[in-house]
């Protein structure tokens, strides 16, 4: 009589096929999704920047440098980006019957509309070096009121 093989070691070998061809595919999924959900955690992040730049930014008194040192604050403090890597753009849109602010806090009156953008490039802050969203910028804006 002739030993026969268990199925069970001829099934290991499979399995371990299975996994090497799998595994990577799984793994390159899983970081994907970790990456992309840092860029969305970020990019709120950025926008909740812009949003505490243009609240301080309809204060009277407020000016424009103080309102790029509190978003650069903000950002350094929640995400530890470097200042250089953060762009800020603060736009005036003077309000019917204003004069035009020429795009300084300081010099903004009553209901003209402040607007703050806030930049900062993807490659700065992704957890995984790589080509992902590689060359884009998460961008927040927000648009208040002057008091």
């Amino acid at each position: 009589m002739l030993a026969r093989r268990s199925s069970g070691s001829r099934r290991r070998g499979a399995a371990m096929v299975e996994t090497a061809l799998v595994l990577p595919v799984f793994l390159l999924l899983v970081l994907g999704i970790i990456e992309f959900g840092r860029a969305l955690m970020v990019a709120n992040m950025v926008t909740n920047a812009a949003r505490e730049g243009a609240r301080m930014a309809i204060l009277d008194g407020s000016t424009n440098s103080q309102v790029q040192t509190a978003v650069e604050d903000f950002l350094v403090a929640s995400l530890g980006v470097a200042r250089g890597d953060i762009t800020t753009n603060i736009t005036i849109q003077a309000a019917p019957g204003n004069t035009n602010p020429g795009n300084q806090c300081a010099n903004a009156q009553a209901r003209d509309l402040i607007t703050v953008e806030v930049r900062i490039p993807f490659s700065k802050v992704a957890l995984v070096e790589g080509d992902f969203l590689q060359g884009k910028n998460l961008i927040g804006r927000s648009a208040m009121r002057h008091e």
